[in-house]
Protein backbone atom coordinates (compact mmCIF):
# COMPACT_ATOMS: atom_id res chain seq x y z
CA UNK A 1 0.00 0.00 0.00
CA UNK A 2 1.46 3.36 -1.03
CA UNK A 3 1.83 5.74 1.88
CA UNK A 4 0.55 9.22 1.10
CA UNK A 5 1.36 10.72 4.47
CA UNK A 6 3.49 9.79 7.48
CA UNK A 7 1.98 7.17 9.78
CA UNK A 8 2.39 7.92 13.49
CA UNK A 9 1.17 5.95 16.50
CA UNK A 10 0.85 6.84 20.16
CA UNK A 11 0.85 3.88 22.55
CA UNK A 12 -0.25 4.37 26.14
CA UNK A 13 -2.60 6.43 28.25
CA UNK A 14 -5.84 7.76 26.75
CA UNK A 15 -7.85 9.67 29.31
CA UNK A 16 -9.95 12.63 30.29
CA UNK A 17 -8.08 15.59 31.78
CA UNK A 18 -10.57 16.95 34.30
CA UNK A 19 -9.77 20.67 34.43
CA UNK A 20 -11.48 23.36 36.48
CA UNK A 21 -13.39 24.34 33.31
CA UNK A 22 -14.48 20.80 32.45
CA UNK A 23 -13.07 17.60 30.98
CA UNK A 24 -10.87 17.47 27.89
CA UNK A 25 -9.39 14.52 26.04
CA UNK A 26 -5.74 13.83 26.74
CA UNK A 27 -2.93 11.40 27.53
CA UNK A 28 0.61 12.24 26.42
CA UNK A 29 1.12 9.73 23.56
CA UNK A 30 -2.33 10.48 22.16
CA UNK A 31 -1.77 14.24 22.49
CA UNK A 32 1.32 13.69 20.34
CA UNK A 33 -0.83 11.90 17.75
CA UNK A 34 -3.49 14.64 17.84
CA UNK A 35 -1.01 17.34 16.83
CA UNK A 36 0.78 15.26 14.20
CA UNK A 37 -2.65 14.45 12.74
CA UNK A 38 -3.74 18.09 12.69
CA UNK A 39 -0.60 18.91 10.73
CA UNK A 40 -1.26 16.15 8.18
CA UNK A 41 -0.10 12.78 9.49
CA UNK A 42 -2.14 9.58 9.54
CA UNK A 43 -2.40 9.19 13.30
CA UNK A 44 -3.35 6.20 15.43
CA UNK A 45 -4.16 5.89 19.14
CA UNK A 46 -3.29 2.52 20.69
CA UNK A 47 -4.82 2.25 24.15
CA UNK A 48 -7.89 0.97 26.02
CA UNK A 49 -11.19 2.42 27.22
CA UNK A 50 -13.86 1.22 29.58
CA UNK A 51 -17.28 -0.06 28.61
CA UNK A 52 -18.75 3.20 29.87
CA UNK A 53 -20.02 6.62 28.80
CA UNK A 54 -16.61 8.34 29.16
CA UNK A 55 -15.15 5.65 26.89
CA UNK A 56 -17.81 6.23 24.24
CA UNK A 57 -17.29 9.98 24.49
CA UNK A 58 -13.51 9.80 24.11
CA UNK A 59 -13.86 7.58 21.04
CA UNK A 60 -16.16 10.24 19.59
CA UNK A 61 -13.44 12.83 20.27
CA UNK A 62 -10.88 10.71 18.42
CA UNK A 63 -13.24 10.29 15.46
CA UNK A 64 -14.12 13.98 15.39
CA UNK A 65 -10.44 14.89 15.21
CA UNK A 66 -9.50 12.40 12.51
CA UNK A 67 -7.48 10.12 14.80
CA UNK A 68 -7.71 6.43 13.91
CA UNK A 69 -7.64 4.06 16.84
CA UNK A 70 -6.94 0.54 18.00
CA UNK A 71 -8.59 0.47 21.41
CA UNK A 72 -9.36 -2.41 23.67
CA UNK A 73 -12.66 -2.20 25.54
CA UNK A 74 -11.99 -3.56 29.01
CA UNK A 75 -13.84 -4.00 32.29
CA UNK A 76 -12.14 -1.06 33.96
CA UNK A 77 -13.23 2.59 33.91
CA UNK A 78 -11.98 4.91 31.21
CA UNK A 79 -8.97 6.81 32.50
CA UNK A 80 -9.16 10.26 34.05
CA UNK A 81 -6.72 12.71 35.61
CA UNK A 82 -7.62 15.52 37.97
CA UNK A 83 -5.80 18.65 36.78
CA UNK A 84 -5.25 21.64 39.05
CA UNK A 85 -3.92 24.85 37.54
CA UNK A 86 -1.80 27.47 39.26
CA UNK A 87 -1.07 30.43 36.97
CA UNK A 88 -1.67 28.10 34.03
CA UNK A 89 0.81 25.44 35.25
CA UNK A 90 -0.84 22.04 35.81
CA UNK A 91 -0.43 19.51 38.58
CA UNK A 92 -1.91 16.07 38.02
CA UNK A 93 -3.62 13.50 40.23
CA UNK A 94 -3.64 10.30 38.19
CA UNK A 95 -6.33 7.72 38.91
CA UNK A 96 -5.16 4.10 39.15
CA UNK A 97 -6.87 0.87 38.09
CA UNK A 98 -8.22 2.31 34.83
CA UNK A 99 -8.64 1.05 31.29
CA UNK A 100 -5.25 2.14 29.94
CA UNK A 101 -3.59 0.02 32.64
CA UNK A 102 -4.96 -2.97 30.69
CA UNK A 103 -4.05 -2.33 27.04
CA UNK A 104 -4.45 -5.64 25.18
CA UNK A 105 -1.88 -6.92 22.71
CA UNK A 106 -3.49 -7.44 19.30
CA UNK A 107 -2.26 -8.47 15.89
CA UNK A 108 -3.72 -5.24 14.51
CA UNK A 109 -1.46 -3.22 16.79
CA UNK A 110 1.59 -5.31 15.81
CA UNK A 111 0.78 -4.76 12.13
CA UNK A 112 0.45 -1.02 12.75
CA UNK A 113 3.81 -0.53 14.47
CA UNK A 114 5.52 -2.61 11.80
CA UNK A 115 4.56 0.00 9.20
CA UNK A 116 4.55 3.18 11.32
CA UNK A 117 7.03 5.97 10.57
CA UNK A 118 7.00 7.11 14.21
CA UNK A 119 5.85 5.61 17.50
CA UNK A 120 5.49 7.65 20.71
CA UNK A 121 5.59 6.19 24.22
CA UNK A 122 6.41 7.20 27.80
CA UNK A 123 6.93 5.83 31.28
CA UNK A 124 3.42 6.34 32.67
CA UNK A 125 1.52 3.61 30.81
CA UNK A 126 4.10 1.04 31.87
CA UNK A 127 3.09 1.34 35.54
CA UNK A 128 0.92 -1.80 35.25
CA UNK A 129 2.15 -5.29 34.23
CA UNK A 130 -0.43 -5.79 31.45
CA UNK A 131 0.17 -2.51 29.61
CA UNK A 132 3.91 -2.81 30.21
CA UNK A 133 3.97 -6.22 28.53
CA UNK A 134 1.88 -4.96 25.60
CA UNK A 135 3.93 -1.82 25.02
CA UNK A 136 7.27 -3.62 25.37
CA UNK A 137 6.16 -6.22 22.84
CA UNK A 138 4.94 -3.57 20.39
CA UNK A 139 8.21 -1.65 20.65
CA UNK A 140 10.01 -4.87 19.80
CA UNK A 141 8.02 -5.02 16.53
CA UNK A 142 8.63 -1.38 15.58
CA UNK A 143 10.85 -0.80 12.55
CA UNK A 144 14.41 0.12 13.54
CA UNK A 145 14.43 3.02 11.06
CA UNK A 146 11.20 4.49 12.44
CA UNK A 147 11.35 7.38 14.88
CA UNK A 148 10.91 5.68 18.26
CA UNK A 149 10.00 8.69 20.39
CA UNK A 150 10.41 8.29 24.14
CA UNK A 151 8.86 11.19 26.04
CA UNK A 152 9.88 10.40 29.59
CA UNK A 153 6.84 12.27 31.03
CA UNK A 154 7.62 11.57 34.70
CA UNK A 155 4.49 11.60 36.84
CA UNK A 156 4.17 10.96 40.58
CA UNK A 157 5.96 7.72 41.53
CA UNK A 158 5.47 5.93 38.21
CA UNK A 159 9.09 5.62 37.11
CA UNK A 160 12.40 3.96 37.99
CA UNK A 161 15.93 3.95 36.63
CA UNK A 162 15.40 0.40 35.35
CA UNK A 163 12.24 1.40 33.46
CA UNK A 164 13.83 4.52 31.96
CA UNK A 165 16.90 2.56 30.83
CA UNK A 166 14.79 -0.18 29.26
CA UNK A 167 12.84 2.41 27.25
CA UNK A 168 15.97 4.33 26.25
CA UNK A 169 17.28 1.06 24.82
CA UNK A 170 14.18 0.96 22.56
CA UNK A 171 14.28 4.65 21.58
CA UNK A 172 16.12 6.78 19.05
CA UNK A 173 14.44 10.06 20.08
CA UNK A 174 14.37 11.14 23.73
CA UNK A 175 12.44 14.13 25.08
CA UNK A 176 12.95 15.54 28.57
CA UNK A 177 12.36 18.84 30.30
CA UNK A 178 14.84 20.72 32.48
CA UNK A 179 13.38 19.38 35.74
CA UNK A 180 13.51 15.79 34.46
CA UNK A 181 17.13 16.28 33.39
CA UNK A 182 17.99 17.37 36.94
CA UNK A 183 16.48 14.10 38.16
CA UNK A 184 18.43 12.05 35.61
CA UNK A 185 21.84 13.65 36.28
CA UNK A 186 22.51 11.80 39.57
CA UNK A 187 20.46 8.75 38.55
CA UNK A 188 22.61 8.16 35.45
CA UNK A 189 25.88 9.64 36.73
CA UNK A 190 25.94 12.42 34.13
CA UNK A 191 28.75 14.99 34.35
CA UNK A 192 29.31 18.57 33.22
CA UNK A 193 26.96 21.30 32.05
CA UNK A 194 23.56 20.82 30.40
CA UNK A 195 25.00 20.35 26.90
CA UNK A 196 27.52 17.80 28.15
CA UNK A 197 24.86 15.82 30.02
CA UNK A 198 22.58 15.72 26.98
CA UNK A 199 25.43 14.62 24.73
CA UNK A 200 26.35 11.85 27.16
CA UNK A 201 22.80 10.51 26.83
CA UNK A 202 22.99 10.67 23.02
CA UNK A 203 26.29 8.79 22.99
CA UNK A 204 25.31 6.24 25.64
CA UNK A 205 22.02 5.23 23.99
CA UNK A 206 22.75 5.87 20.31
CA UNK A 207 20.04 8.51 19.99
CA UNK A 208 19.17 10.29 16.76
CA UNK A 209 17.65 13.28 18.58
CA UNK A 210 17.52 14.48 22.16
CA UNK A 211 14.97 17.21 22.88
CA UNK A 212 15.34 19.36 25.98
CA UNK A 213 12.56 21.80 26.85
CA UNK A 214 12.87 24.46 29.52
CA UNK A 215 9.36 25.84 29.87
CA UNK A 216 9.06 29.56 29.24
CA UNK A 217 12.81 29.95 28.62
CA UNK A 218 14.11 27.89 25.70
CA UNK A 219 14.31 24.49 24.02
CA UNK A 220 17.30 22.73 22.49
CA UNK A 221 17.35 19.81 20.08
CA UNK A 222 20.58 17.83 19.86
CA UNK A 223 21.78 15.40 17.21
CA UNK A 224 25.21 13.79 16.95
CA UNK A 225 26.44 16.60 14.69
CA UNK A 226 23.99 19.47 15.18
CA UNK A 227 22.32 21.56 17.84
CA UNK A 228 19.38 23.96 17.60
CA UNK A 229 18.37 26.28 20.44
CA UNK A 230 15.36 28.59 20.25
CA UNK A 231 13.80 30.87 22.86
CA UNK A 232 10.26 30.08 23.95
CA UNK A 233 7.83 32.65 22.49
CA UNK A 234 6.21 34.90 25.07
CA UNK A 235 2.44 34.40 24.88
CA UNK A 236 -0.56 34.89 27.12
CA UNK A 237 -0.89 31.45 28.69
CA UNK A 238 -4.31 29.86 29.19
CA UNK A 239 -2.68 26.64 30.42
CA UNK A 240 0.33 24.52 29.48
CA UNK A 241 -1.53 21.19 29.41
CA UNK A 242 -0.25 19.17 26.45
CA UNK A 243 2.17 21.87 25.25
CA UNK A 244 5.16 19.53 25.37
CA UNK A 245 3.24 16.84 23.49
CA UNK A 246 2.27 19.34 20.79
CA UNK A 247 5.97 20.24 20.43
CA UNK A 248 6.74 16.53 19.97
CA UNK A 249 4.01 15.87 17.42
CA UNK A 250 4.90 18.94 15.37
CA UNK A 251 8.62 18.14 15.43
CA UNK A 252 8.16 14.54 14.35
CA UNK A 253 5.71 15.43 11.58
CA UNK A 254 8.11 18.11 10.31
CA UNK A 255 11.11 15.76 10.29
CA UNK A 256 9.12 13.03 8.54
CA UNK A 257 8.08 15.48 5.82
CA UNK A 258 11.64 16.56 5.08
CA UNK A 259 12.22 19.71 7.11
CA UNK A 260 15.68 20.50 8.42
CA UNK A 261 16.44 20.33 12.13
CA UNK A 262 16.10 24.10 12.50
CA UNK A 263 12.88 24.26 10.46
CA UNK A 264 11.33 21.37 12.39
CA UNK A 265 12.35 22.98 15.68
CA UNK A 266 10.70 26.27 14.68
CA UNK A 267 7.42 24.53 13.78
CA UNK A 268 7.52 22.68 17.12
CA UNK A 269 8.14 25.84 19.14
CA UNK A 270 5.41 27.80 17.38
CA UNK A 271 2.90 24.94 17.76
CA UNK A 272 3.58 24.62 21.49
CA UNK A 273 3.25 28.38 21.95
CA UNK A 274 -0.15 28.27 20.21
CA UNK A 275 -1.33 25.40 22.44
CA UNK A 276 -0.38 27.39 25.56
CA UNK A 277 -2.83 30.12 24.52
CA UNK A 278 -5.75 27.66 24.51
CA UNK A 279 -7.33 25.46 27.17
CA UNK A 280 -6.63 21.73 27.13
CA UNK A 281 -4.31 19.53 25.07
CA UNK A 282 -6.40 19.33 21.88
CA UNK A 283 -7.30 22.88 20.82
CA UNK A 284 -8.79 23.34 17.35
CA UNK A 285 -6.16 24.52 14.88
CA UNK A 286 -6.72 27.96 13.32
CA UNK A 287 -7.15 26.53 9.81
CA UNK A 288 -9.75 24.03 10.99
CA UNK A 289 -13.42 24.69 11.44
Amino acid sequence: MEKKKPVVAGIGELLWDVLPTGKRAGGAPINFVYHATQLGAEGYAVSAVGNDVPGTEIIQELDKNGIKHLLGTVEYPTGSVMVELKEGIPTYTIIEGVAWDHIPLTQEAIDLVQQADAVCFGTLALRSPESRATITTLLGHTRREALRFFDINIRQQYYSKELIESLLAQANVFKINDEELELLIPMFGLRGDTDACCRQLIDRYGLKYLILTAGADFSTIYTVGEQSTLPTPQVEVADTVGAGDSFSGAFVYSVLTGKSLREAHRVAVDTAAFVCTREGAWPPYPNKE
